[in-house]
């Protein structure tokens, strides 16, 4: 296997290497894994059906973890918890596609990474791009790093996506899935790198309005709102970025602690359709 960075600061592509392979090779598993916690994102072409199949991809994604559900994209008929996030012309609106954000992050325990493979997408548009969010940390000023130290924030998903849907159904995801707060900062498990942890998800500071930080009155709102918009502006910045190019039979593994992504909709009312499984990860600290 041929690893070639893709960019300085994320992702690399891998070449001459059959990804169902992995499924059973233990030692290039290893060797894959160790290039995701290095590069954050990797990608493969070529991974057709007959190369990876949906139960080879579903394997390889559970030798990182057990797969999560989405609720509101429904798997595949043939490979259940490999989800479908299909568009198509038919569909005009269903052409949402998101903001920068990290996966799952109004879950208690926000998935661990993914891998998503392309079926079929337009020839021109649609690309994804990703964001290192531990180097986004590392490059933040002093005073900034001084002041998030030990915030924690609410993360929601029910002003993002959810917004759309009826009342009496926005009400009920809401009981099946309260919002969930996490630290501002996070610490990789693993590789023990900090990691900025707030995202298109993120509503507010819960622990910002203190007697050190605020004045009176409406103060706190002002100066929170306003922090929390530039940490989150922080994954724009193009040299903390990578972005793909999809073609047919391509995927992309990233680990979903330390970075965000952003599926450009540039595309015109075409199909483009995608297969991910998600990997269930742990709590952040």
């Amino acid at each position: 296997m041929r690893i070639a960075p893709l960019t300085c600061a994320i992702g690399a592509e891998l070449h001459d290497v059959r990804l169902g392979d992995a499924v059973r090779d233990d030692g290039l598993f290893q060797e894959i894994y160790a290039a995701l916690l290095k590069y954050k994102v990797l990608f493969l072409r070529d991974q057709t059906l007959d190369k990876l199949s949906r139960q080879e991809h579903m394997a390889f994604a559970q030798r990182l973890g057990p797969l999560e559900t989405h609720p509101m994209v429904p798997s595949h008929p043939e490979a259940p918890g490999l989800v479908q996030i299909y568009k198509s012309p038919e569909s005009p609106n269903d052409r949402y596609e998101n903001a920068w954000h990290t996966d799952g992050t109004w879950r208690e325990a926000p998935a661990l990474g993914c891998v998503l493979r392309c079926i079929e997408c337009p020839e021109v548009g649609g690309d994804t791009m990703w964001a290192n969010m531990a180097l986004a940390y590392e490059k933040l000023p002093d005073t900034v790093k001084a002041q998030i130290e030990g915030l924690r924030a609410n993360h929601s998903f029910h002003s993002s996506f959810a917004a759309a849907m009826p009342e009496e159904k926005r009400q009920a995801m809401r009981a099946q899935y309260p919002d969930s707060e996490h630290p501002v900062v996070r610490t990789h498990p693993e590789t023990g790198e900090k990691v900025l942890f707030v995202n298109g998800f993120t509503t507010h500071f819960v622990n910002f309005h203190t007697k050190d930080r605020v004045r009176v009155g409406q103060d706190y709102n002002q100066v929170g709102g306003a922090l929390l918009q530039y940490l989150i502006s922080q994954a724009t910045i193009p040299e903390y970025q990578v972005r793909w190019r999809w073609t047919p039979h391509s995927v992309a593994i990233w680990d979903n602690r330390a970075t965000q992504h952003y599926a450009v909709m540039d595309y015109p009312p075409c199909h483009r359709k995608m297969e991910r499984a998600g990997i269930v990860g742990t709590k952040p600290y």
